[in-house]
């Protein structure tokens, strides 16, 4: 069986290292010249670090990445503390922090073990119905062709239709400073904003700086913006806050939108996984977990040939996720007497039953897809 996986991200690479390894010859295509992300950090939760662990890069996870210790919401207005969630007891592998080109490093390595070959600088334009398509003046017809190719997937379409995603009145900007920073997530809430950092292996920290707009700003993930706009837009943060944003020299702006959930995954020698299949929202760090999830997910499903069944398994668990993201989004930006209550409902947690807050996303954090 021939297996042709376009796109080289975290999905993508994933999915093409566990297919070859059920004994799949397996063809990734990635458009880019070479494999490698615009310097950023992302979360490993529990749940999307198993399959790591499956994949064999349990060891490399642990030299590369840093073990988070805590969640720790803040007031971003006063940079005090709101609350501290202790991570150190949750099962499983670590919650961890990785600099995404580590985290790509890893998967193509682990690929490339399983015998896959990568194809760079292959763009591709189009796919049909039967799963063939166009790549370097050649006609490829694979038995399976998995599009693990975001957002603007083009094989999405042709098992969906077109749809049309809305802009959701949030923008986002993301950069990594040179600072110290404790090994915990910390999320500085106030108004309508919030701002996300946490710590990158190198004495770096990685900001992700939410602000709700009425004008749209593209899709995507690769604009450059300006850091005074960034830090004059979060102005009225703390000190501390205000202090990281002042060490920004580059940064990247996009515009939050939410898509659909593809309502068919596979068919006919066609699959989806990752932001292909269901774009999130950054506000559960879930993203490249449910990505990673997608993809033992898929190749197990392809091994026991039931790939009809693989969308079906997987889309109750990814709405979940997905709607507790949004719910996140508007709890970080509430304002006035909500805010004040907001604020205090979370702090009585942090002193009162901190295990609560951990107990809520057992469904999340405890979920295990290569059991």
């Amino acid at each position: 069986m021939t297996v042709a996986v376009i796109g080289g991200g975290i999905g993508g690479l994933a999915v093409a290292a566990a297919v070859a390894r059920r004994g799949a010859g397996v063809t990734l295509f990635e458009q880019a010249p070479e494999l490698t992300e615009i310097g950023a950090g992302i979360q490993i939760t529990p749940n999307g670090g198993r399959v790591l662990d499956a994949l064999g890069l349990a060891d490399e996870a642990a030299r590369r990445g840093i073990a988070a210790e805590a969640v720790e919401p803040m007031d971003g207005l006063t940079g005090k503390p709101v609350a501290r969630f202790d991570l150190t007891g949750l099962e499983g592998p670590p919650y961890r922090f990785f600099h995404r080109s580590d985290l790509i490093d890893m998967l193509a390595g682990a690929a490339r073990a399983a015998g896959v070959e990568i194809r760079l600088g292959a763009r591709i334009a189009e796919v049909a119905p039967d799963g063939s398509f166009a790549v370097d003046g050649e006609t490829v017809r694979p038995d399976l062709t998995v599009g693990a190719d975001g957002i603007r997937s083009v094989v999405r379409p042709v098992l969906n239709g077109a749809d049309t995603p809305f802009f959701t009145g949030q923008v986002a900007w993301r950069a990594v400073v040179a600072a110290e920073a404790p090994p915990a997530a910390r999320i500085w809430m106030a108004p309508g904003q919030h701002v996300v950092s946490y710590p990158l292996p190198g004495g770096r920290v990685n900001l992700v700086a939410v602000q709700e707009r009425r004008e749209w700003t593209e899709e995507g993930w690769h604009h450059a913006a300006d850091p005074g706009d960034l830090r004059h837009a979060f102005r009225h943060f703390s000190g501390r806050v205000r202090g990281l944003l002042s060490h920004v020299d580059r940064v990247r702006v996009w515009g939050l939108f939410r898509h659909p959930v593809a309502g068919t995954w596979a068919r006919d020698g066609l699959a989806l996984l990752g932001d292909a299949a269901h774009p999130t929202l950054p506000f559960l760090a879930q993203g490249a977990n449910l990505a990673l999830e997608d993809a033992w997910c898929l190749a197990r499903a392809w091994e026991e040939d039931r790939l009809d069944g693989y969308g079906a398994d997987r889309a109750p668990r990814v709405r979940r996720a997905v709607a507790a993201a949004e719910a996140n989004a508007r709890n970080y930006h509430l304002r006035g007497p909500a805010r004040l209550a907001g604020l205090g409902a979370v702090k009585a947690v942090g002193l009162l039953a901190p295990r609560r807050f951990l107990a809520r996303l057992d469904w999340l954090y405890g979920h295990d897809v290569t059991a």
